[in-house]
């Protein structure tokens, strides 16, 4: 995913510092109970679709904006699913930073899925008994997103 400006703009002075930033992520479903997947350009690695919000922007507006920009889809977010602190994260600059994620389950109204910019190389709708290779982080993701319990939130006692 590309450095948003106002992030570039924060490691002229931060340097490499550890950031902690937010991050917005949609599981998003059509009609035939698929989830929206985006192979991410910089690494391969299939994935829900995710960015991070402007300043001031709202999780649910940021995971519209983000699918739509990502993928050509048109959602709307329909639930908060998941709020957890990932692992701190090191680019290959040496850039370093910690996202607190919100991961929404959202409802495809419009759209087309594919490529629409240039942070994937694929973009698709998969059946949950047919997901592509996907890390434990994603999966979990998708399964608190189907689940009929209530969102849940990580604390170092539920771990």
């Amino acid at each position: 995913m590309p450095t948003p400006d106002f992030i570039t703009e924060i490691r002229t002075s931060a340097g490499h510092h550890l950031l902690w930033l937010p991050g917005v992520s949609a599981v998003v479903f059509d009609d035939e109970g698929r989830v929206l997947l985006g192979q991410r350009a910089d690494n391969r690695q299939w994935t829900v679709i995710n960015g991070i919000p402007d300043p001031g922007e709202q999780p649910a507006d940021c995971a519209v904006r983000e699918v739509y920009e990502e993928a050509g889809v048109h959602c709307v977010p329909e639930r908060v699913v998941l709020v957890r602190a990932g692992s701190p994260v090191e680019y290959p600059n040496g850039d370093r930073c910690q996202f607190m994620d919100v991961t929404l389950r959202c409802r495809a109204v419009g759209g087309e899925a594919r490529v629409n910019d240039d942070e994937s190389v694929a973009v698709g709708w998969f059946a949950l008994d047919a997901l592509p290779p996907m890390n434990e982080r994603q999966l979990f993701r998708i399964k608190q997103a189907i689940s009929d319990e209530p969102t849940w939130f990580e604390t170092t006692a539920s771990r």
